[in-house]
């Protein structure tokens, strides 16, 4: 099957993957649009780690406005490009992470951000609990480990669910979209104000 200019530009469009990759995923899929945005996303996630690298300064600043302006959230995701930074994917995907950030209520991006001081009073808190109940030193080690766990995963961004699909975390979809766009991105910081709440 002869693939078309137009089914090249079309998945192009779509995903922001290179003029080449996108031939080759629509041969690879033979012409089937859907298939060729899967594999570019599957053969992607083995790539997307090694533009993890790559320097970031385009990008946008995403806005949201949740509840009737109860919540509010600023975003900003960067790319490698202002052609990416522009494009209909990226400005997507920079909403789905204000909609997780409204939603879930992340405190951090990632557990490299979580202060030490938070990470070891939550430890003490899990070892007081776990020796209030009799356990053993050594059960008392795991369970602090599994709260802490626990505790990354409700508070990071990148370790979420995401909320449209809780099958992936909100890394994943970050590095399917690393994927289809064929750039390194990365959320560099956000702010969520929900109204009524202590200002700390």
């Amino acid at each position: 099957m002869a693939i078309t200019l137009d089914q090249i530009k079309s998945l192009r469009e779509e995903t922001g993957a290179g003029v080449l990759d996108c031939r080759k995923a629509l041969e690879q899929a033979k012409g089937d649009f859907t298939l060729a945005v899967d594999y570019l996303r599957e053969k992607g996630l083995a790539t997307a780690a090694k533009r993890a690298d790559r320097e970031t300064y385009e990008g946008v600043v995403e806005l949201y406005s949740h509840g009737n302006g109860r919540v509010g959230v600023m975003v900003e995701v960067n790319c490698e490009t202002d052609f990416v930074a522009r494009s209909e994917t990226f400005r997507t995907l920079a909403h789905e992470f204000a909609l997780q950030i409204a939603a879930a209520a992340p405190k951090y991006i990632s557990d490299k951000d979580i202060p030490q001081s938070e990470l070891d009073a939550e430890a003490e808190i899990a070892r007081k609990r776990a020796k209030e109940e009799g356990k053993s030193d050594e059960i008392i080690e795991r369970i602090v480990e599994g709260r802490l766990e626990k505790l990354k995963n409700e508070i990071c961004l990148l370790r979420q669910p995401y909320i449209r699909d809780d099958s992936i975390t909100v890394e994943q979809l970050l590095m399917q979209n690393v994927a289809a766009i064929g750039e390194n991105v990365n959320v560099r910081r956000f702010v969520r104000w929900e109204l009524g709440e202590e200002v700390g």
